[in-house]
């Protein structure tokens, strides 16, 4: 569906994206998660066709798709800031997308206006953050498109608001089969919407795997050993990410096999073994101590 290889793009001598790969299947709902300055922003600009590759490829259904314009009929790109023009009113503006979306669909716009309390006489400029992404979404959705792109989509949304958002967006996946890409920091909420996760550092892919993939692989663990001088031999048979020590407790955050990882414990006789639950952000956090992020225990 959504492909990208090896794409590569500079601003001035800043390298912002290296390299990257991914693949986002029809009809499923990506999220790209990555520190400040990760090229999150950059790659979305990409896919939506805002920005061309210095080398590399983007393609949508195996077409290029800077300067395509009828493959970009049939997406909406969510940025994480709405633009419009500045005495412009929401219903000015739906009107602009009326004659420039040909699949807008203005039942369907009357329809998410009810559903968010939007009154589009307003002017667009003079909204609050939030009322600025519930605009945006209307208008990404009424353009029915088969490929979404958002970019920070919940930020400044209240809870309500996030939970309407998210209720359409899923309906649309599962009635539409409408593939969505989502940049954000929420990864609370990213974990319980998507199906693959691409982890974004420096402008370089450090994980594409679906969230399934990224519970079997990563375990957090604690355990007491019987003869606990035997700790460092065992934590240097199995791939560490973290560790630390509570009393006699050791936890350590493990990637591998669980069962290969377990049969390597048991051979030291622990007193206590228990596999605890990890989160995504735990995931994140623990992936990017691995990339050098120094996290934990710093003060100033």
């Amino acid at each position: 569906m959504i492909i990208a290889k090896n794409l590569c793009k500079k601003f001035d001598d800043d390298q912002i994206l290296d390299c990257i790969n991914m693949n986002v299947k029809k009809g499923s709902i990506y999220g790209i998660i990555g520190p400040n300055g990760a090229g999150k922003t950059t790659l979305l600009n990409h896919l939506a066709g805002v920005y061309k590759e210095d080398s590399g490829e983007v393609k949508i259904n195996d077409q290029d798709i800077y300067e395509n314009a009828s493959t970009k009929q049939s997406m909406a790109y969510m940025q994480d800031e709405i633009y419009a023009y500045p005495q412009y009113t929401i219903k000015n503006m739906a009107n602009f997308y009326k004659e420039m979306y040909t699949n807008w669909n203005e039942d369907r716009y009357k329809k998410l206006k009810e559903i968010f309390d939007i009154n589009d006489k307003k002017r667009i400029t003079k909204l609050s953050k939030g009322m600025k992404k519930q605009v945006a979404f209307c208008f990404a959705l009424s353009k029915t498109p088969q490929i979404l792109i958002m970019d920070e989509p919940i930020d400044g949304l209240d809870p309500i608001a996030r939970k309407k958002l998210w209720n359409i967006v899923i309906d649309d996946v599962a009635k539409r089969e409408m593939t969505v890409v989502i940049s954000s920091h929420n990864l609370k909420e990213l974990e319980n919407m998507c199906d693959t996760i691409l982890i974004l550092d420096k402008g370089k892919s450090i994980i594409e795997k679906s969230i399934e993939a990224l519970r079997t692989d990563v375990h957090k663990i604690q355990f007491v050993l019987e003869n606990q001088d035997q700790e460092e031999e065992l934590l240097n048979e199995i791939n560490i990410i973290n560790s630390e020590k509570s009393g006699s407790i050791r936890i350590v955050v493990v990637k591998g096999e669980w069962n290969e990882i377990e049969e390597k414990i048991n051979k030291y006789n622990p007193i206590l073994l228990d596999r605890l639950s990890l989160t995504l952000e735990e995931v994140f956090i623990y992936e990017m101590e691995g990339q050098g992020y120094e996290i934990k225990n710093q003060t100033i």
